[in-house]
């Protein structure tokens, strides 16, 4: 996503179609007088209907009713050709202010982001800094949030998705500059959100279970005795990397018995990051010297911060009207996707006799019944036909250092189909750099600045990760750069969500052989590509739809305590795989759903995925034998708009799990 987008969702998300909340103080009669005496002074029928805006937001530290009144009457545009002309200025201005946030950001990371030696602990005090993080309350203070409150109307998601083909590409502008000021609040309240928000992240931050002190029954160990994950996402990951391995499978449910474990919060406190005893996660007993102590169990944590993470985003629904949920600013908001809407989409998915049939495919591969963790089956790799030693020899002598990749990017945006003036403007406004960890890239949010591409480059030259990466990073750039610069209105600038940049990125990745002259020879690979894109999306939704549900519970059971949630969701998470997963698993009542540490330290972000899976899939089927300059240029004109009507627009569809579904059926006719 684009740095304003994130920006003006961030303006958001800190605090859902406008809720009948009332004024702070200003009285309706007062709002109904200043609505009249707008009208009766020939006022534009934005600023009549943009009083009652800004009277949500208007409190007593603002000034009186009076100057309520007052401030409206003098700020009101008056016409359409006053509200063009106001809305090119704020434009100017948010770029003005945006870009230079961005390059502040930009600058002050650098040390962090980039190979410039040792970071030292003022590095990361200032890379923690937010320029704009005052944004919102500076510009309530002066006004011009006021201002633009009068001027520009806010539209309900539900508004502007049944209005697609008729909003034109300046209503859809003036659309964005009225989501800019969506909530109001308190200094204290964001503070103290935060403040949770980081505890809960640390608590997840270290959450490690040293794996060489698990033991089962007779005191036997199967991993290195240092190695130490974090869950879920690194115990997630060893039960993948097991699967090659001919003692695997024993690992792998030792494995999944820890997690098990930390869902129920049956784990003992004592061995949660710590390994001066032994654990054995099947009978849950703690051994010292092999003799047995007593051990307590978590309690319920994992679930206690999962309270207070709603209680804080709880705490933002009174600040907020036109969102009045945290659910609502995640998905309206944030996503632009209804909260039902997703569910249903997951559910249309989770549900279809295609997700069977793959699953029918792993055990034959296996060789065995599915095993519940067989959610993160990762075996549907083809073998390619150039080895990584071969590409990286390739890739070394090409790219010896970043500035020969950056030389490059012309060469690669005119195989790729762009005209060869496009691409050398396009590259022109692109930096390289040598990436401190894997690589990303950073966008420009004005245009006198360049957008940065980091990847990591070897001093013996970029391997063919890096590369891979520098290709992927670049599809990002590509579109950073196009809707800035290409874009009609600065208010549209980027695209509706992460999903569809990355849609770009991986089109770009997928190409990157044919950049350097080869050709993928193997005809398997697309196929398995497929099956392996349905069954991680197939996993996530499951997740996504545990998430989703706890937090609709928590909602409707907002005095709920830590072991009253923990039992409801041990529920939803067997609820979910009753339904969706025990038909392809052949096993009832399992927990593992619930395990994903994004529950606790970003919650309702897991959606996201699969969304994104996707769109991904969707574009990289409608953009097959087409030329991918071309069509990029065509498609990144929409812009910021919701991603519905970016759907139709661009693609002439709706966001669907068809394609995905559709391919992996395809891909069972080969992959036997």
């Amino acid at each position: 996503m684009s740095k304003i987008s994130l920006l003006i969702a961030a303006i958001g998300m800190l605090a859902i179609a406008i809720s009948p909340m009332k004024a702070n103080f200003i009285e309706k009669k007062i709002i109904n007088e200043t609505k009249k005496e707008l009208q009766a002074k020939g006022a534009h029928n934005n600023a009549i209907n943009g009083v009652e805006q800004v009277a949500l937001f208007w409190e007593k530290r603002d000034g009186s009713a009076a100057e309520f009144k007052q401030f409206c009457l003098d700020n009101a545009v008056k016409n359409s050709a006053e509200l063009d002309a106001t809305f090119n200025r704020l434009s100017e201005y948010l770029e003005v202010l945006f870009g230079h946030h961005n390059k502040i950001s930009l600058q002050l990371k650098r040390n962090l982001h980039e190979s410039t030696g040792e970071i030292l602990s003022i590095d990361r005090m200032f890379g923690e800094y937010d320029p704009s993080a005052h944004f919102a309350d500076d510009f309530f203070e002066n006004k011009i949030a006021f201002y633009v409150l009068l001027n520009f109307p806010f539209h309900s998601l539900e508004e502007k998705n049944s209005k697609c083909k008729a909003m034109s590409r300046k209503e859809w502008a003036h659309a964005r500059m009225g989501e800019l000021f969506t909530s109001r609040i308190p200094g204290s309240v964001s503070a103290e959100n935060s403040a949770t928000w980081t505890a809960a992240d640390t608590y997840i931050a270290e959450y490690n279970i040293y794996m060489g002190h698990l033991v089962d029954a007779k005191f036997n160990t199967f991993f290195p005795k240092e190695m130490k994950l974090l869950s879920h996402w690194n115990l997630r990951d060893e039960i993948k990397s097991q699967y090659k391995n001919k003692d695997g499978l024993q690992k792998q449910k030792m494995v999944y018995q820890v997690m098990q474990r930390i869902v129920a919060q049956e784990i003992p406190q004592m061995v949660i990051n710590k390994n001066d005893v032994e654990w054995d996660p099947y009978t849950n007993k703690v051994y010292k010297d092999k003799k047995e102590i007593a051990a307590t169990p978590e309690p319920n944590t994992r679930y206690e911060w999962v309270i207070k993470l709603f209680n804080a985003g709880k705490a933002a629904d009174k600040y907020s009207p036109f969102y009045n949920t945290y659910i609502k600013r995640k998905f309206e908001a944030e996503m632009e996707i209804p909260q039902a809407d997703v569910e249903q989409l997951f559910i249309d998915f989770v549900s279809s006799p295609v997700v069977k049939q793959v699953g029918k495919l792993i055990e034959k591969r296996l060789g065995r019944k599915l095993e519940p963790f067989d959610i993160w089956y990762n075996g549907f790799r083809a073998k390619s036909s150039h080895s990584e030693e071969e590409l990286s020899k390739i890739t070394r002598a090409k790219y010896p250092n970043a500035q020969a990749f950056k030389d490059d990017i012309p060469n690669i945006l005119i195989k790729l189909g762009f005209d060869k003036k496009k691409a050398q403007f396009i590259a022109s406004k692109i930096d390289v750099d040598a990436a401190r960890g894997s690589g990303h890239a950073w966008g420009a949010d004005m245009k006198s600045e360049n957008a940065h591409l980091r990847t990591r480059i070897a001093p013996e030259g970029m391997d063919y990760k890096g590369y891979n990466i520098a290709v992927h990073e670049l599809g990002h750039n590509v579109e950073q750069v196009l809707t800035l610069h290409d874009m009609d209105y600065y208010m549209l600038k980027g695209v509706p969500n992460t999903a569809f940049t990355e849609a770009w990125a991986f089109t770009f990745q997928k190409n990157d052989l044919m950049l350097l002259g080869l050709e993928e020879t193997n005809p398997e690979k697309e196929a398995m590509e497929a099956l392996s894109n349905l069954w991680n999306t197939y996993e996530i939704m499951g997740v996504s739809l545990v998430d989703m549900n706890m937090w609709k519970w928590l909602y409707a059971n907002p005095d709920a305590t830590k072991d009253q949630l923990k039992e409801e969701v041990i529920s939803i998470a067997k609820d979910v795989w009753n339904k969706y997963f025990a038909p392809v698993f052949g096993v009832k009542d399992q927990t593992i759903l619930a395990v994903y540490s994004h529950m606790i330290d970003n919650p309702l972000y897991l959606s996201a995925y699969p969304i994104g899976h996707l769109i991904e899939f969707q574009m990289s089927q409608a953009m097959k034998g087409k030329i991918v300059g071309t069509e990029m240029q065509r498609i990144v004109s929409e812009g910021r708009i919701t991603p519905k009507c970016w759907m139709e627009n661009a693609i002439g569809g709706k966001i669907s799990g068809d394609a995905t579904l559709n391919a992996a059926a395809e891909a069972l006719k080969i992959i036997k």
